[in-house]
């Protein structure tokens, strides 16, 4: 009983992390675009608050093995995490967080390309493409079944890979940072990185916006890798920065 209950508040408590940090980082980007762009979202009050709810749903989905993966760290030490910074090379910290953008990245894309599939699509995915076009707050609004497929990867990886956890923060943190930005509806990137050589590889806010656009292309997450060697990639949406 005691076991099951310190797992269940651990499940609780990052549900209302994962919460917290959506609401802060979409609130923040909202703000931005009222600063910058006055009346990007005018008319969408209904949309937003639809996008709101279903996120709220999908912070709980994402603490449940969050939260087992934090009591399994701290109370059993089954994960690779660690906290010892010379554990490992130094060199390890940076390359870590590198594989585990890559490797959510290559399951990202996978199952985003299989639930735009007739049936998937509306048994899963139609959630997340209702909001037309996307907003600041769209980045986490998904149905369960789609939000189940995204909570696993991270808590998976924990147990394959070592990382620290400061670079595991890091790598929530900039896994919340573009699931924000590239749904925003406006490219928060000047035109040089976006049109450089960096944004012909990492997926920024107009590239995603094309996805939103024309459905079948443009499926990644971080990188347009996969959509560069699927032959998907289908450039910059229809915005420019």
């Amino acid at each position: 009983m005691a076991i099951a209950l310190s797992v269940l508040f651990a499940a609780l408590t990052m549900t209302l992390i994962v919460a917290v940090r959506y609401l802060a980082a979409s609130a923040g980007f909202a703000l931005a675009t009222r600063v910058h762009r006055p009346n990007l979202y005018a008319g969408q009050g209904r949309q937003i608050t639809r996008e709101i709810g279903w996120s709220l749903a999908s912070a709980a989905i994402y603490g449940v093995p969050a939260g087992v993966v934090a009591w399994g760290w701290q109370a059993r030490g089954w994960t690779r995490i660690y906290a010892d910074a010379h554990a490992y090379p130094l060199w390890w910290m940076p390359v870590s967080v590198l594989l585990y953008l890559l490797a959510h990245d290559t399951w990202f894309y996978w199952t985003h390309r299989a639930m735009h599939r007739p049936r998937l699509f509306r048994a899963m995915h139609a959630v997340h493409h209702a909001s037309r076009p996307p907003t600041a707050w769209a980045a986490m609004s998904f149905h369960p079944w789609e939000a189940l497929t995204g909570a696993v990867v991270i808590p998976a990886l924990v147990f394959l890979i070592p990382i620290h956890v400061a670079m595991l923060g890091t790598v929530l943190t900039i896994m919340t940072i573009m699931g924000v930005t590239n749904h925003m509806g406006w490219e928060l990137f000047p035109r040089r990185m976006v049109e450089g050589p960096a944004g012909r590889w990492i997926i920024t806010a107009s590239h995603h916006q094309r996805h939103h656009k024309d459905y079948r292309c443009n499926y990644g997450l971080y990188f347009r890798l996969w959509d560069r060697l699927c032959g998907t990639d289908r450039g910059l949406g229809q915005f420019a920065p």
